[in-house]
C-alpha cells in the first residue's frame, strides 16, 4: 500500500492542477489585446488537458484508498498577456519539479503504476512548459 507522504504528494498534484485549470481557464476568458485571438485558445486548450491530469491523478488515490482532495491551490490569474505566461511558466516549472519528486518516491516503494501515470503527465506538464515559454519570446 502507499504511504503516508505519497498519498499526500498525489493530493497535493490534484491540488495543484485544479489551480491551474481554473487559473488557465480564467485567462483564456480574461485576456485581452492583440494577442488575444492566437494565446486565448491555448490557454483554454493546457485548461482542459490539467483538468484531465487532475481526474487521472484522482482515480489513482481513489484505487490506492484515499479520499481526493476538493480544494485548489491558490489561483493567480495575472494582468496581462505577459504576465499570464510569466506566471504560467512559473507554475509549470514547479510542476515537473514536483512530479520528478512523486516519480522518485513512487519508485522507491514500487508503485509502477503511480510511476508510470507521472512519467506521462510529466510529459505533458513539460510541453505545456514550452508553450508557455515559447509564447513569452518576442
Amino acid at each position: 500500500m502507499a504511504s503516508k507522504k505519497l498519498l499526500d504528494m498525489l493530493n497535493d498534484a490534484i491540488s495543484r492542477e485544479m489551480q491551474v485549470s481554473i487559473q488557465y481557464m480564467w485567462q483564456h476568458i480574461m485576456i485581452k489585446g492583440i494577442n488575444a485571438q492566437a494565446i486565448g485558445p491555448v490557454f483554454r486548450q493546457i485548461a482542459i488537458a490539467e483538468m484531465l491530469h487532475a481526474e487521472l491523478i484522482a482515480e489513482r488515490l481513489d484505487y490506492l484508498g484515499s479520499r481526493p482532495t476538493t480544494q485548489p491551490a491558490p489561483i493567480n490569474i495575472g494582468s496581462n498577456a505577459r504576465e499570464m505566461l510569466q506566471i504560467d511558466t512559473k507554475e509549470e516549472e514547479k510542476a515537473i519539479a514536483f512530479y520528478k519528486e512523486i516519480i522518485q518516491t513512487a519508485e522507491k516503494e514500487n508503485d509502477y503504476t503511480t510511476k508510470k501515470l507521472f512519467e506521462q503527465i510529466l510529459s505533458e506538464e513539460e510541453n505545456h512548459h514550452n508553450t508557455f515559454s515559447t509564447l513569452l519570446e518576442d
